[in-house]
């Protein structure tokens, strides 16, 4: 069965089903269930875009991603946190408090 969907991909580089997947997460109602769920959506959407890797705002550039892929319903600021978590436990970026 083919399914044709009204709104456009986000970012095409990163897919329909992380879009979709964006969606779901933002209905998990608790932060703390949701948090390993951004993790793997974060992951993918650095495979999709390793340039992002070097940007200085990469924190916030993901979490805006995120953010519109879920359709405004995933909080930034939680998205850019699992972002700078995740950079600090393999030592990638050092990020200046805010």
């Amino acid at each position: 069965m083919i399914r044709k969907y009204k709104e456009k991909i986000v970012d095409r580089q990163v897919g329909r089903n992380a879009q979709l997947f964006a969606q779901a997460i933002a209905e998990i109602p608790s932060r703390e269930r949701r948090y390993p769920y951004i993790r793997i959506l974060v992951s993918l959407i650095e495979q999709a875009h390793p340039e992002w890797n070097q940007a200085p705002n990469k924190d916030r550039q993901i979490a805006h991603l995120v953010y519109l892929m879920s359709k405004g319903k995933l909080d930034m600021e939680e998205v850019a946190e699992i972002v700078r978590l995740r950079d600090e436990e393999r030592g990638f970026h050092t990020y200046e408090s805010r």
